[in-house]
C-alpha cells in the first residue's frame, strides 16, 4: 500500500506541482481580497461595571488593554479603538478578591471578527467598603481689613457636611475647608458664598449642598494707635 502511494506521489511530480500552483493562483483570483482574513492589534479602553452596592474601587489597573483581532480585511479596516471596549463585570466582586481574569468574551466585536489575544490576561482591582462621616467645615480667610479695623467674628453655615468614600480614606481627624475668602481692605462686615473643599478627592458629598455661607464681622480696632492730631498753623 505504501509503495503504491509513494509511486502515485512521485509519478509526474512536476506536473502535479504545476497543477497545484495553478489551483492556488486560481483560488487567489476568485476569492476577493477583502474576504481574506488578517490580524490587527489595537489598544482599547478597559471599563469596570456593576460594582456591588456598598463597595467602591480604590485601586484600579491601567485604563487600557492591548488586543489582537482577526477578521476579513474589509471589516478589519472599519474597526478602531473608538468603537471597542473591554468591559469587566464586577457584579460578584468582594473586598477579598483582587485579581480578575480578562478574556475575549468581555469585548463585543462585529460579526465576522474575533479576538485572538488580550494583554494583560489578568488585572488587579482593589475594592473597599463605603463609609460615611460628618466633617466639620472650617472657613479659610485671607488678607487683612482696612487700617484701623479687625476681624471680630467669623460664622459659617453649614458647620458640618456629611460625606461618603472608601473606609480607608476617611479619618477621624478630617475636616473640610472653604475656598479662600478675601477680606483685604474691608471696613464693613461682609457675607461670602464659598465652595466647600473636601480633604481627599475620593470623598464625595452626600447632600447636594457643596458651598458654605461665610459671615465675616468687621469692626473698628480699639487697640489700634490713634494718629496724632495735626497742629493748626498760626495766621
Amino acid at each position: 500500500m505504501r509503495r503504491t502511494l509513494a509511486r502515485w506521489v512521485t509519478r509526474d511530480w512536476k506536473l502535479k506541482l504545476v497543477s497545484l500552483g495553478l489551483a492556488l493562483g486560481l483560488w487567489l483570483l476568485l476569492v476577493p481580497s477583502e474576504k481574506m482574513s488578517s490580524e490587527k492589534s489595537l489598544t482599547i479602553p478597559l471599563e469596570s461595571r456593576n460594582v456591588p452596592a456598598g463597595l467602591e474601587i480604590v485601586e484600579r489597573p491601567a485604563r487600557t488593554v492591548d488586543v489582537t483581532l482577526r477578521a476579513p480585511k474589509r471589516l478589519l479596516g472599519e474597526i478602531g479603538p473608538s468603537n471597542l471596549a473591554a468591559s469587566l463585570d464586577l457584579e460578584r466582586a468582594t473586598v477579598l478578591q483582587q485579581e480578575y481574569a480578562l478574556n475575549a468574551s468581555m469585548i463585543a466585536v462585529p460579526q465576522g471578527a474575533e479576538v485572538v489575544k488580550i494583554s494583560p490576561s489578568r488585572v488587579t482591582i482593589k475594592l473597599e467598603r463605603t463609609a460615611e462621616a460628618s466633617l466639620e467645615v472650617h472657613a479659610t480667610v485671607r488678607g487683612k481689613p482696612a487700617a484701623g479695623f479687625r476681624v471680630a467674628r467669623i460664622e459659617i453655615e453649614p458647620t458640618k457636611v456629611v460625606v461618603q468614600g472608601p473606609e480607608s480614606r476617611i479619618k477621624a481627624s478630617d475636616a473640610a475647608v472653604t475656598a479662600p475668602v478675601d477680606v483685604a481692605g474691608l471696613s464693613d462686615s461682609t457675607i461670602f458664598d464659598a465652595d466647600i473643599i473636601l480633604p481627599r478627592p475620593e470623598l464625595r458629598f452626600v447632600s447636594p449642598q457643596t458651598s458654605a455661607r461665610v459671615a465675616v464681622t468687621i469692626e473698628a480696632d480699639k487697640a489700634a494707635p490713634v494718629p496724632p492730631a495735626r497742629k493748626k498753623k498760626k495766621s
